[in-house]
C-alpha cells in the first residue's frame, strides 16, 4: 500500500475491518504482488461449488461458459460481457454433466440463501492489461469480483475522482472487473 498516503491508509484499513468485522467477510490479503490475479478466482469459485455438491465436470464446464462470457476482444464490448456475465450470474449456468445427460443448473450465487455465499475482499490487486492497475479493493462472491472500490485522497476533490473513475473505464482499465464503486473520505 505504498502509493497512498497516511490518512488514506487508515481509511482502506477502516474499511477492510468494515468488511471482516462487520460483514464478516474473509480477508484475501493484500495481492499488490500476486501473480495471475483475474476476476474470476477458479480456486474460490471451484471450492464454493464444490462443498455445494456440484461434480467436478460440471464444474469445469460452469467455469469454461463463465470464463467465455467474461472474456472481451474479438469485438466483443466490456457492456456485451457483463450482461452475459449478469445472465450467468442471475440465472444460473445450463449445462449437462457429460454426454447424453439433463441440463442443470449451476447456480453461480445462491440467491435464496445468501448466508450460503462467500463474501471476500483483497487489497491493492494488481491487475496487468494495456497498463497495470492496482484497485484498493475488490470485493469478491464466491470468486467472482463484483466490485471494485477505488479511494481517493482527501485533496481530490469528489468531482476530479469521479472523472478519474470514468476516464479509466473508458481506457478500459478496470475492463476485468465487472463494477466499479468509489468511495471519498469526506473530503468534499
Amino acid at each position: 500500500m505504498s502509493r497512498v498516503g497516511q490518512k488514506e491508509r487508515v481509511t482502506q484499513t477502516r474499511l477492510r475491518k468494515f468488511f471482516v468485522e462487520q460483514l464478516d467477510y474473509d480477508y484475501l490479503g493484500d495481492w499488490e504482488y500476486r501473480e495471475g490475479n483475474r476476476n474470476i478466482e477458479t480456486g474460490l469459485l471451484t471450492d464454493w461449488l464444490a462443498k455445494r455438491g456440484v461434480a467436478e465436470a460440471l464444474i469445469k464446464r460452469t467455469l469454461r461458459k463463465l470464463d467465455v462470457a467474461a472474456a472481451l476482444g474479438e469485438g466483443k464490448k466490456l457492456y456485451d460481457a457483463n450482461k452475459e456475465v449478469y445472465r450467468l450470474l442471475r440465472y444460473g449456468v445450463k449445462e449437462k454433466e457429460g454426454t447424453g445427460q439433463q441440463n442443470q443448473t449451476v447456480w453461480l450465487i445462491d440467491w435464496d440463501n445468501p448466508e450460503a455465499n462467500n463474501f471476500a475482499i483483497a487489497e491493492e490487486v494488481t491487475i496487468q492489461g494495456e497498463k497495470k492497475k492496482r484497485p484498493d479493493i475488490v470485493i469478491y462472491v464466491n470468486g467472482i469480483a463484483l466490485g471494485v472500490i477505488e479511494l481517493k485522497r482527501s485533496s481530490v476533490s469528489v468531482s476530479e475522482g469521479i472523472r478519474q473513475n470514468l476516464d479509466n473505464q473508458k481506457k478500459r482499465l478496470y475492463s476485468q472487473f465487472l463494477y466499479h464503486h468509489a468511495a471519498s473520505d469526506g473530503g468534499e
